[in-house]
């Protein structure tokens, strides 16, 4: 499969996300993360590894570069806007209502998340907040908006990963926007990934180094743990819960593996999906008609969507497409929400690391 268009990043690149606002669906985002000495010596450092006491010396910095689709069928892109912060590790977009406007939440390697509101008329983001979860020796891994299945016109909460082992809750407030509502340690490691089960948003899930998934309730004092699940062989990197599918939840992991779970019985995987290569990020289908579709980002092995039959018991599944024109780490991947995507192939954004190369392509 060739892509139409690929992009030259000049930063590594990591993360990608299409837009979902109604109106603003052309738009997507490539985070970049770049580790530099203070002498000015380029440094590149994988974002998935640890933080050791030697890079004290060191400083991370990148860019949130903006794209508009020129064209869906020829997959042409142009780049609009880049802002530089620091580096950043994760990004999603809030699902608000079409009365309301887009906004994006950015992660970054200073511990802070950082609220930007889309200006259509301006083709560029308006910072609205930049809250600092933790002190700026800590990374922000990860976040995920609870409102994915239930967008109005009001922010949902958000739930973040810290480099240090910790979750952060950050709830709306009337007046202040959001503000963090607590901090809980909740991995031995580093918390790769943190989600919300779009269902029922006082249970959010993490995984991490530790080997483990797990639930929490943040309803409860000091966010009782529902369940943890320690039967991986490796770090848990990527949770979805599926936002058409009640009770399925998609984890990834670095031993090359997707286990699908019924969050009803989640020590016990509904099946096990091998992807050749970590699983860094994993984005169910937007549409509803393709809701047996994984997009998947398999870290040495490219780019891949797994078609997963959800009717049978033993849930086979068939990796229906493969992309492998990139030529470094498959971090970033994401499904556009464009209204021909209930056609039978849909737009793809996807980045990778050291090659900091973006493509545009269809699965």
């Amino acid at each position: 499969m060739v892509a139409s268009q690929s992009y030259d990043t000049v930063l590594p690149a990591d993360s990608i996300e299409f837009c979902p606002h109604e109106g603003s669906r052309d738009i997507f985002v490539c985070g970049t993360y770049k580790l530099e000495q203070k002498q000015d010596i380029d440094v590149v450092v994988n974002p998935n590894e640890p933080v050791s006491e030697s890079e004290v010396s060191q400083y991370r910095w990148g860019k949130c570069l903006v794209f508009k689709v020129t064209d869906t069928k020829a997959k042409l892109c142009t780049l609009v806007q880049e802002m530089t912060l620091p580096a950043v590790l994760d990004q999603k977009w809030c699902h608000r209502s079409r009365t309301s406007t887009a906004v994006l939440g950015v992660a970054d390697s200073e511990g802070n998340i950082s609220v930007q509101e889309w200006q259509p008329q301006n083709h560029s983001f308006r910072r609205l907040q930049n809250i600092p979860c933790v002190s700026g020796d800590v990374l922000c891994l990860s976040l995920d908006w609870s409102n994915r299945r239930y967008p109005n016109d009001h922010l949902g909460s958000l739930i973040a990963s810290l480099s240090d082992g910790s979750l952060c809750l950050l709830n709306p407030s009337s007046s202040n926007g959001l503000v963090v509502s607590s901090v809980w340690r909740a991995h031995d490691y580093e918390p790769w990934i943190a989600a919300w089960n779009y269902w029922e948003s006082s249970v959010v899930y993490s995984g991490g180094d530790d080997l483990s998934l797990k639930a929490w309730d943040i309803r409860q004092p000091l966010h009782r743990l529902v369940f943890a699940n320690r039967s991986f062989d490796a770090g848990v990197t990527s949770i979805q819960s599926h936002p058409y599918i009640e009770h399925l939840l998609a984890v990834g992991s670095y031993d090359n593996t997707i286990r699908l779970f019924d969050t009803r019985n989640p020590l016990l995987p509904l099946t096990t999906i091998d992807v050749g290569g970590g699983a860094w990020r994993v984005k169910w289908h937007p549409s509803p008609e393709r809701k047996n579709d994984l997009l998947v980002a398999c870290m040495h092995d490219g780019f891949k969507v797994v078609s997963i039959d959800h009717k049978e018991h033993t849930m086979p599944y068939d990796i229906g497409k493969s992309f492998g024109q990139h030529e470094s780490l498959a971090y970033g991947v994401d499904w556009s929400f464009h209204e021909d995507v209930h056609e039978k192939e849909t737009l793809i954004a996807s980045c990778s690391f050291y090659d900091h190369k973006l493509c545009l392509w269809s699965g």
